[in-house]
């Protein structure tokens, strides 16, 4: 049947800002998903104990207000969030995140904030796996398309409905939903075992940001340096 048939974990965070290893979560989503229909889920608020910049509340509409009064501590959801993960890629599920490098970077990154166990550490010191980022598997996949690459519009390219952009939870399920699509669309990426697919990935990503750091190089910016590391990039230094 496939992987992507199979039980699936659609996962989105949504945060204080666009920089993952300095923005806190606000919001975050875990959605058991499997051939497109939702099992179960976990849904979270937290207080990121920082102001809300107002350009992030129009994005996901949750008021610094709403998130101290009735948000949880932001060190119990990133604990609470990556036990969760853990657990999943402990039983071998895959964990189906758009733009997995932005939310598995700024989870990690929030663990370290507080003294928290790593991904790593969770599950007996190997990497986060497998990971499935329908944002990588696509750009891969269909390299030339034009147009955007955001998660609505790739929804929309693939025929999914994403009812409530920027919700967590309707994020992840899109998300989970979106890869399923995509592999529908190309066997060769169904035909991938999840453990594969991950390495792939890694692979794709890479290519990817060297093909753009050398796009960028011949357009001018000779200093332009694009990190290729997927799908969870740690501040040097640190560790998962």
């Amino acid at each position: 049947m496939g992987w992507h048939r199979e039980l699936l974990i659609g996962f989105d965070l949504e945060t204080t800002g666009t920089d993952p290893h300095e923005a806190r979560i606000v919001t975050g989503a875990v959605i058991e998903v499997k051939d497109g229909v939702p099992q179960g889920r976990r849904e979270w608020l937290a207080d990121p104990g920082v102001p809300i910049p107002a350009d992030a509340v129009a994005v996901h509409g949750i008021s610094g207000e709403r998130a101290a009064a009735e948000g949880s501590p932001a060190d119990q959801v990133a604990d609470q969030v990556a036990d969760v993960l853990a657990g999943h890629w402990s039983a071998g599920i895959p964990v189906v995140a758009y733009n997995a490098t932005f939310d598995l970077s700024l989870l990690s990154a929030e663990l370290r904030r507080y003294g928290l166990p790593s991904l790593s550490d969770r599950l007996g010191g190997r990497e986060p796996a497998p990971v499935v980022d329908p944002y990588t598997i696509d750009r891969s996949v269909d390299r030339y398309r034009r147009g955007k690459r955001n998660l609505e519009a790739v929804c929309a390219e693939y025929g999914v409905a994403l009812d409530s952009a920027h919700d967590a939870a309707a994020d992840a399920l899109a998300a989970a939903r979106l890869a399923r699509a995509i592999a529908d669309r190309h066997p060769g990426v169904a035909a991938l075992g999840p453990a594969e697919l991950h390495r792939r990935q890694i692979e794709w990503y890479a290519a990817w940001a060297a093909d753009f750091q050398s796009f960028l190089r011949r357009k001018g910016d000779a200093t332009a340096t694009i990190d290729g590391t997927w799908p969870l990039r740690e501040p040097a230094g640190s560790r998962i």
